[in-house]
């Protein structure tokens, strides 16, 4: 039995146990299952920062050429923003279809929702640079360890043989990483279980109904997302079975649904696409950066909450507001860690650039975790998707075949 099945038959285990537990036994749930799916998520978080670092410090190194280097990040960074940019687009329209805040009536002016502006464009840029590369890794800041990590990688290249000790260390490292990832997901259904447990007994049926047609937008502009434009890009640019890529990201893709971490979920990802084909240089460089600024699923999910809260409020939005709505949602997309809960962040960050009420945010905060599992889900599997197109247009300037 596969990996994915198996996460599968976890997932489905961890929901039918949510079920009948339900609201009553939501505290058993969290105290005595959640753990399972806790421990689960330290053991991978314990293994991210020596694996993202290592992975890409080495495949820096693997390409060889420095110009080689910028020319893939470029297309990576403006592959994410081109997509991120077209699931905002998608959640407006599938937001202004199903008017999902429309005629609802909920008590939402006596919720208090902490305002979270977004930071100045040059304030990004300069803390992506890190003081200390050390902090950075304690504190797990991802993209002050991409940025440190592609400085060796280019440092090691430019020094040559004198620096094959360290290249051969950080190899070895790198290697450790991935045998530590195999091993923690032997385990992956258990854990995928106790995740998935608590969230089914705390947010059962009833809590939902009010709030089922935003529910089912997200996951509808999600799952439009993934199928039309990934699915558009893999068949036309990537020229590849559309079907046969899915079902090579499935085991990922179950695990982001589960865990709501790109972070988390990142070493499977880069195993997934490698097994698809993905050179081990290009996945280690375009999934890591992925995991940190790709966020397309979050980005659907955008479009939809911000036109039902101002639909809740029965506020009209204007073309310049939609307009805005897909330019900050694309931007924050950039300083956004690929964590659980940064989705609701960015929001807050739409909410105060159109000016409307962030009370309402507070309802999505109720449910936040149900949408943050096919976001997530999305997000990573976007970041599958630019690695196989990167790949492919490399294999392209040499001749060579993805398979």
């Amino acid at each position: 039995m596969n990996l994915s099945t198996k996460i599968l038959i976890g997932l489905a285990l961890g929901i039918i146990a949510g079920l009948e537990l339900g609201a009553e036994g939501a505290g058993f749930a969290k105290a005595w299952i959640g753990p399972l799916g806790t421990i689960f998520m330290n053991m991978i978080k314990m293994v991210i920062v020596p694996l993202v670092f290592s992975s890409l410090v080495i495949g820096v190194c693997s390409l060889g050429d420095i110009k080689k280097v910028g020319r893939i990040g470029v297309k990576t960074v403006a592959w994410y923003l081109g997509t991120t940019a077209f699931a905002i687009v998608i959640g407006l329209a599938i937001g202004t279809i199903m008017q999902p805040g429309a005629g609802l009536s909920m008590p939402v002016e006596s919720a208090k929702v902490a305002a979270k502006s977004a930071p100045p464009i040059m304030k990004v840029i300069i803390d992506i640079f890190p003081t200390n590369p050390l902090q950075a890794m304690v504190k797990a800041n991802m993209l002050q360890i991409i940025v440190f990590a592609l400085f060796t990688g280019v440092g090691i290249t430019a020094v040559g043989e004198k620096a094959d000790y360290l290249k051969h260390t950080i190899d070895g490292l790198a290697e450790v990483s991935y045998k530590i990832v195999g091993m923690i997901m032997a385990v992956a259904p258990v854990g995928v279980f106790g995740l998935i447990t608590p969230v089914v007994a705390a947010n059962g049926p009833a809590v939902l109904l009010p709030l089922l047609k935003v529910v089912v937008a997200v996951y509808l502009s999600c799952l439009l997302h993934a199928v039309f434009v990934y699915g558009a890009l893999l068949k036309f640019v990537g020229g590849t079975d559309v079907v046969k890529f899915f079902k090579g990201i499935a085991p990922a893709s179950l695990m982001a649904f589960s865990s709501c971490s790109s972070g988390g979920t990142l070493p499977l990802t880069m195993s997934c696409a490698q097994k698809m084909g993905v050179s081990k240089e290009v996945s280690s460089f375009v999934l890591p950066l992925g995991a940190t600024i790709n966020m397309d699923g979050t980005a659907a999910y955008q479009g939809v909450c911000a036109l039902f809260i101002a639909q809740l409020y029965g506020i009209e939005l204007t073309g310049a507001q939609y307009f805005t709505i897909i330019v900050t949602g694309t931007l924050a997309s950039i300083g956004t860690a690929g964590v659980p809960g940064a989705g609701f962040i960015m929001l807050t960050m739409i909410l105060t650039s159109l000016g409307l009420p962030l009370e309402g945010s507070a309802l999505i905060a109720g449910i936040d975790r149900i949408l943050d599992m096919p976001r997530t889900s999305v997000n990573i599997t976007g970041d599958a998707t630019v690695a196989y197109l990167v790949d492919k247009s490399e294999r392209a300037n040499q001749q060579e075949p993805l398979y």
